[in-house]
């Protein structure tokens, strides 16, 4: 499922390239996960402004309103200079001066919607419940710990909830948990002020490795050139169980939490 620096990534990669571009059609494929919310036809003469991202959505500006996207579990979003003829997993294209942006999502879970802002209609209602973006300075220790002593849940699946941080996603909350030194059960509301401090810093760290590094690509990722992400190729303890410890030598544990695979050392990482 693309993360925040998927989807990050897959922003850097067209946003240059389509702001001041005019939108000169669209074109619906199969119903996605809500209904575009205008008609297309309404679309097509407006301009495209700089697209910014909200967790895992994307906000591409136009003259009237703008279009949030989500790339659900399998979608991904391409702009190319020439429009190729669209394939069956291909649901919405918006062509402009500049080129085409395609999404493509074999699962359907994405979704493109329109709204008459961020702060009004669907976009309001989509993004009002996220946290705040894990690398805003409001994001710090003493947020987190208080945020995690309302929570009487195992810390892993705070992080995952998204209304406290975003874009803590599965690989990543593993991959901060071990940098942190935290059993990922640990029960959220018993942490210490200084080990919310470390969860903090290893939030932010972990994302900004997984920028560097394009994301990453389990399965079906690409960002808009069609590159693949390469975070997983680092990852200390996502998807290593039974491997040897990078740091101690134990093997590596997994276990289920909140219907993921949680990967975690249990030497290296303490309740």
């Amino acid at each position: 499922m693309p993360e925040l620096p998927e989807v990050e990534v897959t922003r850097q990669s067209f946003a240059h390239r389509i702001s001041g571009a005019r939108v000169t059609a669209v074109r619906l494929g199969k119903p996605l996960r809500w209904p575009l919310g205008c008609e297309p036809d309404a679309l097509v003469g407006q301009t495209v402004g700089d697209a910014s991202r909200r967790g895992k959505y994307l906000w591409l500006p136009l003259s009237a309103g703008g279009l949030l996207m989500h790339l659900g579990m399998s979608g991904s979003l391409a702009f190319q200079d020439q429009a190729p003829p669209h394939g069956t997993h291909d649901h919405f294209d918006l062509t402009t001066t500049r080129g085409l942006l395609r999404l493509t999502d074999p699962r359907r879970f994405g979704a493109v919607v329109w709204s008459p802002g961020l702060d009004t209609g669907m976009a309001r209602q989509l993004l009002s419940t996220l946290g705040v973006e894990p690398f805003d300075a409001a994001f710090n220790g003493a947020y987190l710990h208080a945020a995690l002593k309302r929570r009487r849940v195992a810390v892993k699946l705070a992080l995952l909830a998204g209304d406290i941080v975003v874009g803590a996603g599965n690989i990543y909350a593993c991959e901060a948990l071990f940098h942190a030194g935290i059993d990922p059960r640990t029960r959220s509301d018993t942490l210490s002020r200084p080990r919310a401090e470390r969860l903090a810093v290893a939030v932010r760290e972990t994302l900004a490795r997984a920028l560097a590094l394009g994301g990453s690509t389990l399965r079906d990722f690409r960002d808009a050139h069609g590159m693949a992400g390469e975070f997983q190729l680092q990852a200390q303890v996502y998807g290593r169980e039974g491997l040897p410890c990078l740091v101690c030598g134990t093997p590596i544990r997994r276990l289920v939490q909140g219907q993921r695979s949680t990967f975690f050392c249990p030497h290296c990482q303490r309740r």
